[in-house]
Formats: structure tokens, sequence, C-alpha cells
């Protein structure tokens, strides 16, 4: 067994690795849209007393598959590798129309099974986040 950390993707927020290999199948760690340079939410609109009043689905999709690639690839994988995905909305009326258009997009050709659930809150401000496991050949 091995962790996987990398400074590519936003710190998680507990203690816990970005992933967890064991054998060929690597365990991904829920990965929000935080952008890893600043930690900051693409698209979060805050009003004058920092509270969340808005939020862009589509930015925050883009920023949560490309943190997914991120911790994929310093495991060695890709997203072709990809065999199980959860996905958790904390809107799905609002945004599940828009969330699937850019999951169709961004996982072109993946055949991983997936299953998208609404959530009430998370523990970030943020809309999103991806469970993932992946298969990799030895």
């Amino acid at each position: 067994m091995s962790t996987v950390n990398t400074d590519n993707a936003p710190r998680p927020v507990g203690a816990y690795p970005h992933a967890r290999r064991v054998g060929n199948l690597l365990f991904l760690s829920g990965v929000g849209p935080r952008r890893a340079a600043d930690n900051a939410v693409p698209g979060n609109v805050f009003d004058e007393h920092g509270t969340l009043v808005g939020y862009d689905i589509q930015s925050q999709c883009e920023q949560v598959f490309a943190n997914v690639q991120a911790v994929l690839e310093a495991s060695g994988a890709t997203i072709a590798n990809l065999v199980d995905i959860t996905v958790y909305l904390t809107d799905m009326t609002r945004d599940f129309a828009t969330y699937n258009a850019a999951y169709a997009k961004f996982f072109t050709g993946v055949d991983a099974c997936r299953t998208t659930v609404g959530i009430d809150c998370l523990p970030t401000p943020i809309a999103i986040e991806l469970k993932c496991v992946a298969w990799i050949d030895s």
C-alpha cells in the first residue's frame, strides 16, 4: 500500500492523503474544486460579510475535473484508468444539467461507472465533490 500527495491539487481539508493505492486499485479521497495555487474556489461569490451568495457550477466542474486529473497523474494514472466515480452535488435540481454536460465533455471515452448524489452541503463552500476509484496495471 502507498499514499499519494501532490502539490498540483489542493491540499486535503483533513488528515488524509490525496489517494491511496492498494494493489492495482487507486482510491482517491474526495476531490473538490479548490485551486491548488491559492485554495480559492472558482466561481464563488461572497457578500461584504464573507457569506457565500452564489457560485458558478461550470467553473467548479472544470476545476474539480482538473484536480482529479492532477491526483491521477501524480499516481501514475490518467482519466482512462477510472473505473468508478461518485459525484456529490449540493443542488441537484439547479446544477445537474450543467454538470452532466461538463462531465460528458471532460470524460469523453472514459467508461467508468458513475453515481451522482444530491446532498445538503459539503464541509467547505463548494457545490461539487468527486470520489473516484481507478485501476492501474502493475
